[in-house]
């Protein structure tokens, strides 16, 4: 068991605030240079090195032990946890790991407390005025979009709850009852349920490796399709990101047909932004392109605030559209967001997180080519797409060993997909090859056994 000197510790932390020391003893602790097992100094000798209150400290340490990196003993003092890579030795069971919602692991979502508490001091809280976007969350939005190529066209912003509602407006604003929609195939989970509660025939968009494919939205286009929905970061797709050459070929399409509407679906929100040159049609077709802006995955469930962008017209029906036109979101959540879109300390998890899930949805895919199943996962993609025979019967199968999954006729809107197929959501999966092995073994034997009914 070591110590690290007040002195010594003080050195490494440069940030005065409770998420800045977390977050900078979090990195100390990433790098090797903390120890598990390492007792931290008293509250107050650090406080009194730093120059800070010794509530501040509290905090801090309350924000670490929150993502159980130490813990406190009566007269132990406050110590490194011992190691427990995120994701790993805190398995219990399959069952208690996401595999069907596409859900965040809660250990990599930031901290909201200073956020929050900077909201409630906000000169406008409690105002009755009812606001669509803050003006701040605006700017701190609009820094993180590519300006679209008409470079005088205004977008118009809208917070709303969540992505998921973002999406049923979005859509509800741009069809009508009885409209035909295309939708890329696959379709984000569970967004299928939208069109049909909305009275609207779908027409899939397939796609290859660079995006949807431009001959299939052109044949659904002359269908009569209003409105066209699409992942430009493929947050759930089997293969792809979208290009820039396979965005302009679309633009083209879709600008001889200017009253089309493209809903642009953004999962991820910061933590799809891992490639510089991800392209949009928001980019280049901007007076048709509505994008939805999901802030859930990143920064966790209960911020409940998502940002609709596009042209005026659009933006103006679906605040109509939500709850008869008095929509407006908390403001406490929309500052909060704003200065974790902001903040460096947040940047620096978001950054982290990526790492993560990008190393867990790689060795899942190692994992099951290793077993001999055929699974694929796009680059930015958050589900891994297992083919199977019998995707009902395999899906019932790992059920019975708590395993829950999708299956891939819940992303497909028509009958043209040939073969069976899982989805499996990577973001949840713990960094241990033994036990991914284990879940392909699981997987593959799932789609060799056949559903018997027998009498007892």
């Amino acid at each position: 068991m070591t110590d690290i000197e007040v002195q010594t510790l003080a050195e490494h932390l440069k940030e005065r605030t409770p998420t800045g020391i977390a977050e900078q003893v979090r990195e100390l602790i990433n790098a090797g240079i903390l120890s598990g097992g390492t007792r931290l100094p008293t509250v107050r000798d650090l406080a009194t090195e730093l120059g800070v209150s010794v509530g501040t400290i509290a905090q801090a340490w309350g924000l670490l032990r929150e993502s159980n990196l130490v813990e406190t003993r009566r007269r132990g003092g406050t110590r490194i946890v011992e190691p427990g890579e995120v994701g790993g030795t805190s398995f219990r069971s399959w069952s208690t790991v996401d595999l069907l919602h596409c859900s965040p692991d809660v250990q990599l979502l930031p901290p909201l407390e200073e956020g929050l508490v900077r909201s409630l001091k906000q000169p406008e809280l409690h105002s009755w005025s009812r606001d669509h976007i803050l003006p701040e969350l605006q700017r701190a939005v609009e820094m993180k979009l590519v300006p679209p190529v008409e470079g005088s066209f205004q977008r118009t912003f809208a917070a709303v709850s969540s992505a998921t509602e973002g999406l049923w407006l979005a859509t509800k604003a741009s069809t009508s009852p009885g409209d035909v929609i295309a939708v890329e195939a696959p379709a984000p989970p569970g967004y299928l349920s939208v069109p049909r509660s909305l009275g609207l025939r779908v027409i899939s968009v397939p796609v290859d490796e660079h995006g949807p494919v431009p001959s299939a939205l052109q044949s659904a286009l002359e269908a009569g399709a209003t409105a066209f929905v699409h992942s430009p970061a493929g947050a759930f797709s089997p293969n792809h990101v979208l290009s820039a050459d396979r965005a302009g070929e679309l633009a083209e399409i879709l600008h001889l047909r200017p009253e089309t509407t493209v809903i642009e679906c953004d999962p991820l929100g910061p933590l799809s932004e891992i490639d510089p040159f991800v392209h949009t049609l928001d980019v280049v077709c901007p007076q048709q392109t509505v994008r939805v802006l999901g802030f859930e995955r990143a920064y966790g469930t209960d911020l409940r605030t998502a940002v609709l962008v596009g042209p005026k017209r659009s933006i103006d029906k679906a605040i109509v559209e939500r709850s008869g036109g008095v929509s407006s979101n908390s403001r406490m959540l929309q500052h909060t967001l704003a200065f974790l879109l902001r903040d460096p300390n947040t940047g620096r998890r978001i950054t982290k997180a990526r790492r993560h899930y990008a190393t867990r949805r790689k060795m899942a895919l190692d994992a099951f080519a290793a077993a001999g199943l055929a699974a694929s996962a796009g680059p930015n993609s958050w589900a891994l797409w297992v083919e199977v025979p019998n995707e009902r019967a395999a899906a019932l199968n790992l059920s019975a060993h708590g395993l829950i999954v999708d299956v891939g006729s819940n992303s497909y809107a028509d009958e043209q997909r040939i073969g069976g197929l899982l989805r499996i959501s990577t973001a949840q999966l713990p960094e241990d090859r033994s036990l991914l092995r284990g879940l392909a073994h699981l997987v593959l034997e799932a789609t060799e056994c056949s559903l018997n009914s027998t009498f007892t």
